[in-house]
């Protein structure tokens, strides 16, 4: 055999080593092209066009925030099922403050944040310092919180909100450059965060060369920078020919941006995965475990806020029944999303494509007039495949 064989032959080899070890994140991004080419086939073209893009932004948006959060306090080993009340009853509590009391929203809106930290911190005080399972307290959390919605609302729907309340969710970034259409500002920021994308991929790329890391093959490397850019410059252009940028977009954009910095940049992100993956060991490490759990905790709370008021904002009511069963799909988005059960493996991008796999099936499968009885079952087949998925992988790599 001649050295130009043995060595395509020894490169084919690493690639399809390379790839079975990196299955979860290419499984993912090949997973929601497939899906999304499926529907748009079925729609008969409906779900790429540019006012159903920005209904899934606008549909999804509480759940993505959700999943930031979520997939921390799951990376840590814990859960939390009280995020779906918490939401509605945050939005509860906003409606009261702006509709009832007449406060400002400028000053509601900070509150209720707050109010989300304080619950957060309620909750992950007894699982972090009393050692209560975080699946008791979430549970007595969920049951705490849908009954004090009910009471502050008196089981009844609270709004309308004022324009300025519903800009949270309903609003559009404006067209700096006063085209009109396509909107330029749209376009502007999908090309630079595309630009950005290649940049830092090209700058990790050239570290881990420079510390003799291996690095994924270059074509794998190619290829997935073109699709992820492609689909931004997309998603951008389809954006501008209707009403621009969604301000939850921006919101989602940026806090994703924010949460995979802190989750692989930092150190407190590193111990998080550190306390997940072997509490006693990070402990041990001079960890401060409780601490950390406590904050994992503050930090969901704090999300669960911030998406309660979306929430009521994009509905423009508050009602008793907002949040109900949510926290079942931000927990499936965040296992979809290549999250372990037993904690200290998963990604940010993982949970937001995860999020937005279940947006794109739930829009979908309404747009087809799929019952809302089908597509329960089929997320749930979908969630039981992908943990059969991260267990099989766990075994075949033990």
């Amino acid at each position: 055999m001649s050295q130009t064989a043995t060595k395509s032959a020894k490169d084919s080899a690493s690639m399809g080593r390379y790839l079975l070890g990196h299955m979860r994140e290419y499984g993912l991004l090949f997973a929601l092209i497939a899906i999304m080419g499926f529907f748009q086939i079925v729609t008969g073209g409906v779900l790429l066009k540019p006012v159903n893009i920005t209904n899934l932004f606008l549909q999804n948006s509480y759940i993505i925030i959700m999943a930031l959060g979520m997939l921390i306090v799951i990376v840590g080993g814990n859960i939390d099922l009280s995020v779906g009340s918490v939401m509605g009853f945050i939005g509860a509590l906003a409606a009261v403050m702006i509709v009832n009391y007449d406060l400002p929203v400028f000053l509601a809106i900070p509150l209720c944040l707050v109010f989300g930290a304080l619950i957060g911190a309620a909750q992950g005080y007894w699982v972090a310092y009393w050692n209560i399972p975080s699946f008791i307290v979430t549970l007595a959390g969920m049951l705490v919180f849908r009954g004090l919605s009910l009471w502050l609302l008196e089981g009844q729907s609270v709004g309308p909100f004022p324009k300025s309340f519903q800009l949270l969710s309903t609003g559009f970034i404006p067209d700096l450059f006063n085209v009109g259409r396509p909107n330029v500002t749209a376009l502007v920021v999908g090309i630079i965060a595309a630009m950005s994308i290649l940049w830092l991929g090209l700058r990790k790329r050239a570290r881990n060369t420079s510390y003799g890391i291996e690095d994924e093959p270059l074509s794998f490397f190619i290829a997935r920078n073109i699709i992820v850019a492609g689909a931004l410059l997309f998603v951008a252009y389809k954006l501008s020919t209707f009403r621009g940028l969604p301000n939850v977009l921006v919101t989602m954009g940026v806090l994703t941006v924010i949460y995979a910095f802190i989750t692989e940049q930092t150190t407190i992100g590193r111990r998080v995965y550190a306390l997940g993956g072997n509490n006693k060991a990070a402990k041990l490490s001079g960890i401060r475990t409780e601490r950390l759990t406590f904050l994992t905790f503050v930090n969901m709370g704090v999300l669960a806020a911030l998406a309660g008021l979306i929430f009521a904002a994009r509905l423009n009511t508050a009602t008793p029944k907002a949040g109900f069963a949510v926290e079942l799909d931000v927990i499936a988005a965040v296992f979809i999303g290549g999250a372990s059960m037993s904690g200290g493996v998963g990604k940010i991008v993982g949970a937001v494509v995860g999020a937005f796999i279940m947006g794109v099936m739930n829009n979908g499968m309404s747009i087809m007039g799929i019952g809302i009885d089908y597509q329960q079952v089929i997320k749930g087949l979908v969630l039981l495949a992908a943990v059969i998925f991260d267990v099989y992988n766990k075994q075949k790599q033990g």
